[in-house]
């Protein structure tokens, strides 16, 4: 399992403190530190949609000018978006056995990652 995210995001933490405290082991993935490829953002992307995966609520999306905005139509100006602004990437991201877990959700991380 590998947590995507941002370490001071207050949402990752929320799903880091509640995989600690469940004891499920996970491999922590900085984006600030490491990066993310266009190539993972688009197999997320085929898999949820780059709606679900775009963050539009985030302050990084509002920090955008309204042109660079208006470019996100689709998927693939989606993605250059998000591998130069990786603060505007939903977080965290979950891979786990080929599924993805996008935001935290105690319900949802309950009923996937404790069978």
């Amino acid at each position: 399992m590998i947590l995507y995210g941002i370490p001071n995001c207050d949402t990752t933490k929320k799903a880091m403190y509640w995989l600690k405290k469940n004891n499920i082991n996970f491999d922590f993935h900085n984006y600030k530190e490491r990066g993310i490829s266009a190539k993972k953002l688009n197999e997320w992307c085929d898999k949820e949609g780059w709606e679900k995966i775009l963050n539009k609520r985030s302050t990084t999306w509002r920090e955008l000018s309204p042109a660079q905005q208006q470019l996100v139509t689709n998927q693939q100006h989606a993605v250059a978006v998000m591998v130069g602004n990786n603060s505007i990437i939903k977080r965290p991201i979950i891979e786990y056995k080929n599924q993805l877990l996008t935001g935290f959700d105690e319900k949802k991380y309950t009923g996937i990652l404790k069978k």
